[in-house]
C-alpha cells in the first residue's frame, strides 16, 4: 500500500510539474531566431497570435503542436488561412498544410525534441503543420 501511495505522490507532483510549465510558455511566449508568429481565426473571427517554433525540412516552413494545449493549431485546422510573422518582420499570408505520412516522419527526424523537453511537457503527441506561401 506505501508503494501505491508513493507512486501516486510522484505521478501527482509530475503532472504539476507538467501542467506549471507549459501554462509559464503560454504566458510568457518566448520568442527568439527559432520561433515565428502566426496568426490564427477563431470561429467568431477573432484574431490570435501564438509564439510557435520555426521549423524547417526539404526547403519547406512548418510548425509544430508540441504541447499538450493547441487552441491554435486546432483554430488552423478549422482556417488553414494563417498569417506568418518571422524575425519581427510583416506578417504574410500562408495556408497551413497538415502533415501525413511519410512526410510527418522526415519533418520529425529533422527535427528532433529533446529527452528533457519531452518530460517537461509530458510526452505530447507531435503534430506538424506545412506553411505553403499564398
Amino acid at each position: 500500500m506505501k508503494l501505491f501511495k508513493y507512486l501516486s505522490l510522484i505521478l501527482v507532483a509530475y503532472v504539476c510539474i507538467v501542467a506549471t510549465f507549459e501554462s509559464l510558455l503560454g504566458v510568457f511566449q518566448p520568442a527568439n531566431q527559432s520561433t515565428l508568429v502566426i496568426t490564427t481565426s477563431g470561429p467568431n473571427g477573432a484574431k490570435n497570435d501564438r509564439v510557435v517554433s520555426r521549423l524547417e525540412s526539404g526547403g519547406q516552413l512548418y510548425v509544430a503542436a508540441n504541447h499538450w494545449p493547441r487552441a491554435w493549431y486546432k483554430q488552423t485546422l478549422s482556417n488553414p488561412s494563417v498569417e506568418i510573422s518571422l524575425s519581427g518582420d510583416t506578417k504574410k499570408n500562408y495556408v497551413a498544410v497538415p502533415v501525413v505520412e511519410p512526410e510527418q516522419s522526415r519533418v520529425n527526424n529533422d527535427n528532433r525534441l529533446g529527452l528533457g523537453f519531452r518530460i517537461l511537457t509530458g510526452f505530447p503527441p507531435r503534430k506538424f503543420l506545412r506553411l505553403d506561401l499564398q
